[in-house]
């Protein structure tokens, strides 16, 4: 890149959210041939102008496939803040060594075209990790504190709070000229983020004791995590509420302190579940250990993972209490599901070649069979399971098993067997009312899972578009011998079934465009076709006899996609009801795209079974805080 093209910037609105445009490149700029093209945003779009920085610092560029989209920098700490130096607690002499471990935020710029949704607090969550290797290398001192000043009258400090930086107060409105302070009036928001929660340790001086006024703050910061800002987003919750949502986390996770047999147990568990909630990168054991305990506390939490005596079961039961306390309905939803976990090693419980849906085709995952539940008061997922491929059953892979520590009585199951257990343990524990049950078309096809459901619920089940069916009831009999003298014994419908995916092109049967209920982004509306039909059974040789009657259910989304669903609902149900039912499926993949994207459940790297169990029970209880925190903040449901 020349020095022409850096200086002249392509000023293209860029929109969307910032998950869009990952992977974004940060960049140290310092004397490098990029460092101009820093210094020419910062002092051309900055509010501060840019004059060159004296001592200690580091720039940050950050890219989009080359493209400039925001600049960052940190430098040397103020040399007196009273709020801050109250905080910290050190008197003077204590400052004179403390300080070169403070690092300011005194540049922060996104382009004013640039218009990326969650970027701010992103790009302070992501460069704070940077620093706290980069200024090390760059300068010889562990950073342990960052600060940087808001100026009240132009920002609110809305990214600063959504990435857990904390408000200490104003500054007292003076700046030092020469050797001198003098009051400018112009007075800012101090704003501290903690790299290090145990920065008294790591720098041994002593301290006196902090006002009463901020006793609370490094409790507050030691007891929540870094927040994933789009959590936060989606949840509903203000910037003005973030401070309390650490309070608000350990008084939920207190429910499961029957749990624990030890504080140990506790605190691994509890140390996962804020680092599921919070902005790690990658949600596994060793992440999350060396963000909350150290190195020291990386074999603890594996050892938690494989070989706790934590009641597991407990966990479960309290969770699913709470769930249901939350969410349950008397029109509710039941609905399963299967989400698959690509995994490369061999040796990792479960793991087998087979169809990874995730993928889209054949390769090396684990399978988990999940349940979950919906209503109009919202959603959370119920149980999970995994799958054991008849494979790993075989004696060649008895040591396996007994390597990742799956039980002595587990026998194979189908997924489809696994998901009618699920199934039939949250009908009958009565947590759980539900008038419907929902499946996708891996199960909707399987009339042996349909036929097991219990009676006291509808299925309404997605199934696959050349499945085949009766538009009315056809004739049945047993054909005429032919001409060349083969007689038939059997009975077989005279007409032949037809797809039903047929039945959508069909233009003598109209469509009606129906609204099916209220989305995040809106009204959820599809063009609908609703007929009885009858099912068509497969005797062999393509005949087919009629089977029982039921809906046909399809809809026609905007965006092309066509869906087709059975349901066993009496021909006098409400059409209405149907159309309610359409959207009560969805929830359980909204379940897995939350669970994914926010909380890791496809990071976890450990092996064992116990260890697959706990981290999808862990997600479980991380996802129902989020789904409380919008039912608290009002949120609008989903669906």
């Amino acid at each position: 890149m020349t020095m022409k093209k850096e200086l002249f910037l392509d000023s293209t609105p860029i929109t969307g959210s910032v998950e869009e445009y990952f992977p974004l490149t940060i960049t140290i700029v310092n004397k490098g041939e990029l460092e101009p093209l820093w210094d020419y945003m910062v002092r051309k779009y900055h509010y501060l102008g840019y004059d060159n920085m004296i001592g200690p610092r580091i720039k940050y560029l950050v890219t989009h496939n080359g493209t400039p989209i925001a600049a960052l920098s940190y430098n040397r700490a103020s040399l007196k803040v009273g709020v801050r130096d109250s905080f910290i607690g050190y008197d003077e002499d204590g400052k004179k060594v403390f300080l070169k471990h403070i690092v300011n935020n005194n540049r922060f710029l996104i382009l004013p075209w640039v218009k990326i949704k969650n970027l701010a607090s992103y790009l302070l969550s992501q460069t704070l990790k940077m620093l706290k290797h980069d200024w090390v290398k760059m300068y010889g001192t562990v950073p342990l504190i960052v600060e940087t000043f808001v100026d009240s009258t132009k920002y609110k400090g809305t990214c600063y709070k959504a990435a857990n930086w904390v408000y200490l107060g104003e500054t007292k409105g003076y700046s030092k000229v020469k050797n001198t302070f003098v009051y400018h009036g112009n007075k800012k928001a101090v704003y501290l983020y903690i790299l290090n929660k145990d920065y008294k340790k790591v720098v041994p001086i002593p301290y006196h004791q902090p006002h009463n006024k901020c006793e609370r703050v490094p409790n507050m910061m030691l007891n929540i995590p870094d927040w994933n800002p789009t959590i936060l987003e989606e949840a509903g919750i203000t910037i003005d509420e973030v401070e309390k949502l650490g309070d608000k986390l350990d008084n939920y996770l207190s429910i499961f302190d029957d749990c624990y047999s030890h504080i140990g147990q506790r605190k691994n568990c509890e140390g996962f579940i804020k680092g599921l909630l919070s902005n790690i990168e990658r949600k596994s054991i060793e992440p999350i250990a060396l963000e909350y305990f150290g190195e020291k506390g990386v074999r603890p939490m594996q050892i938690f993972f494989k070989a706790s005596l934590m009641d597991d079961a407990k966990m479960l039961d309290i969770y699913k209490d709470r769930l249901s306390s939350d969410i349950a309905d008397s029109d509710g939803m039941i609905s399963t599901d299967g989400s698959d976990f690509p995994k490369k090693g061999k040796n990792s419980v479960g793991v087998h070649r087979q169809y990874c849906g995730i993928l889209g085709k054949t390769e090396n995952c684990q399978a988990g069979v999940f349940v979950g539940y919906s209503s109009t008061k919202g959603y959370g997922l119920v149980d999970r399971r995994l799958y054991l491929p008849e494979k790993w059953f075989n004696d060649d892979h008895k040591k396996l098993r007994e390597q990742c520590g799956i039980p002595e009585d587990i026998e194979f199951k189908t997924k489809v067997e696994l998901a009618s257990d699920m199934i039939k343990d949250a009908v009958s524990s009565g947590k759980f009312p539900a008038k419907w049950i929902g499946c996708d078309s891996f199960f909707g096809r399987n009339k042996e899972f349909l036929a097991s459901l219990p009676e006291e619920c509808y299925y309404f089940a997605d199934i696959p578009e050349n499945l085949l069916v009766f538009t009315q009831m056809p004739e049945v009999g047993i054909p005429e011998s032919s001409s060349r003298g083969k007689k038939y014994a059997k009975e077989r419908a005279f007409t032949n079934p037809v797809s039903v995916s047929s039945i959508a092109n069909d233009v003598s049967i109209p469509w009606q465009k129906v609204i099916l209920g209220e989305g995040s982004k809106g009204p959820i509306i599809a063009d609908v076709k609703v007929l009885r039909i009858i099912d068509a059974e497969d005797i062999g040789g393509k005949n087919y006899l009629p089977g029982k009657e039921q809906w046909l259910y399809i809809r026609r989304y905007l965006d092309g996609k066509t869906k087709f669903s059975l349901c066993n609902a009496p021909n006098d149900i409400p059409i209405e009801e149907l159309h309610k039912a359409a959207t009560m499926r969805w929830p359980i993949e909204q379940c897995f795209e939350e669970c994914k994207s926010y909380l890791g459940m496809g990071d976890y790297e450990a092996r064992s079974w116990p260890a697959w169990y706990k981290h999808m029970l862990f997600v479980m209880v991380a996802h129902l805080f989020i789904i409380e925190m919008r039912l608290s903040y009002k949120k609008k449901l989903l669906f």
